[in-house]
């Protein structure tokens, strides 16, 4: 068994990850040597940088360190990576990141938030709601807080939340007292082949739970039957039928006003001050979460309240009398569905105009039909090429295949730069109230700075 009090220095291939940066912010935290190498600089690069990390962007031996205790990768580099087939040589202990997260998780009591969506919203709301409280833990996150501006804390309370990733199968690595699982809709079919695979997976993460641990789950799921719990409770945004459910569920200024009722009780007057229907079913976990931790009904509200998001999740870039600008991370069908419906009942009367890059071309491929008809639910669409991640092209797969099932008059294929012409010559001096959505996991984040300085 590895001792990970024995490693001094870390080196990270793949360090601007969103799991990767929180584990090397974790060892930085323990005061451990920690450098890294990924292909491309990004603002949370920068960030690595400015809090001390050393990080460079080219393959290349001459700049890594020469013998470190252990290398962390993730499965994103390739076998042929330099860097990665130089430590191998060496013989250097190299772990994927899901190792190092399931060995950190051995000695801790871990609340493991999973599904193919909901999952990153859902544990930065649990990790705030325990942060802010006071009750305290450690937080591995897969995405940035709003309220701390990072993806990683730690705490001496040995409790920690952790964002449990389904992507090649890194959650089975967990051993969780608390779990959640939010989703388990068809997705990273290039790793499981097929939807019925992806759900036995989940039905399996279920399995790691300790002996006397507690599930939650949302009402209705795929294979809820098979589910493996000592405490097994489903939740649901509103459905009475659920165990833990919302309910007098109130729009107000953008955000939600209501009331979570329990098979024992109910916690009435939450405020939430985030967009979307969905993100109340979110904050309804969190809630039950704190709630079995026997943490306060009005310490619980007031971190609620207190919540600010999570960056690129249903986050308000824009909002004022003639543009809401919102960006997301969406980049599934069902992510996709919500994420609109979501915006326009809360902004009903404005014209919704969602500007998409695909993730993935196996994705895209295995999803265009259920990607058009959730887009379809927009006026407009403008379609970004496909943002590549880990895999080469395929052949005849682009961002016109999710454009043949919706209507031409509403949907456009544009690059970057095109995008930017479009909006600055057709939208800029209009009389149009309108709701502008940025969607999608790969670059299109870049293009929400431009975007809003167009308009401001």
């Amino acid at each position: 068994m590895i001792n990970l009090n024995d490693i001094k220095e870390v080196y990270f291939l793949g360090i601007g990850g969103i799991g990767m940066s929180a584990l090397a912010r974790y060892f930085y935290a323990l005061g451990k040597k920690v450098s890294g190498y990924d292909k491309t600089a990004t603002p949370l690069t920068t960030e690595l940088e400015n809090e001390g990390i050393r990080i460079h962007f080219r393959e290349d031996i001459g700049a890594v360190p020469a013998s470190p205790d252990l290398v962390i990768y993730t499965p994103a580099v390739p076998a042929e990576h330099i860097e990665y087939v130089h430590f191998k040589q060496m013989g250097t202990l190299m772990m994927k990141r899901s190792e190092v997260l399931g060995l950190i998780s051995n000695n801790t009591f871990n609340i493991c938030i999973a599904g193919t969506h909901g999952k990153t919203t859902t544990s930065s709301m649990t990790a705030h709601l325990l942060r802010h409280t006071g009750y305290g833990c450690n937080a591995f996150l897969g995405g940035i807080t709003v309220n701390y501006n990072t993806n990683f804390w730690s705490h001496p309370r040995q409790v920690a939340v952790i964002e449990a990733d389904e992507y090649d199968r890194s959650f089975l690595r967990l051993s969780p007292d608390i779990a959640v699982i939010s989703s388990m809709d068809a997705d990273h079919l290039d790793i499981y082949g097929t939807e019925e695979l992806l759900q036995e997976a989940f039905v399996e993460f279920s399995r790691r739970l300790k002996p006397e641990g507690t599930l939650y789950s949302k009402y209705g799921l795929a294979k809820s039957a098979s589910l493996s719990a000592f405490k097994h409770y489903t939740y649901s945004l509103n459905d009475a039928s659920a165990d833990i459910y919302a309910t007098n569920i109130i729009m107000q200024e953008g955000g939600y006003r209501f009331s979570v009722v329990f098979p024992d009780g109910v916690i009435d007057n939450i405020i939430l001050n985030m967009g979307g229907l969905h993100n109340v079913e979110n904050a309804v976990v969190s809630i039950a979460i704190a709630r079995n931790l026997e943490i306060g009904q009005v310490k619980i509200k007031d971190a609620v309240e207190a919540f600010r998001g999570v960056k690129r999740r249903f986050e308000y870039v824009l909002k004022n009398e003639k543009l809401v600008f919102v960006d997301d991370y969406a980049h599934h069908p069902e992510e996709l569905k919500v994420l609109i419906t979501g915006a326009r009942s809360l902004f009903q009367g404005r014209k919704c105009t969602v500007i998409f890059q695909p993730h993935l071309f196996s994705r895209t491929r295995d999803l265009a039909e259920a990607f058009s008809a959730s887009l379809d639910l927009a006026d407009e669409v403008i379609l970004l090429p496909i943002y590549p991640a880990r895999e080469l092209p395929i052949e005849g797969v682009s961002s016109e295949i999710i454009s043949r099932n919706i209507s031409s008059e509403k949907v456009k294929l544009l690059n970057k730069e095109q995008l930017l012409n479009h909006l600055a010559s057709n939208y800029l001096h209009d009389d149009i109230n309108r709701l502008i959505i940025t969607a999608g996991a790969g670059d299109i984040d870049t293009l929400v700075k431009p975007i809003k300085e167009l308009f401001n």
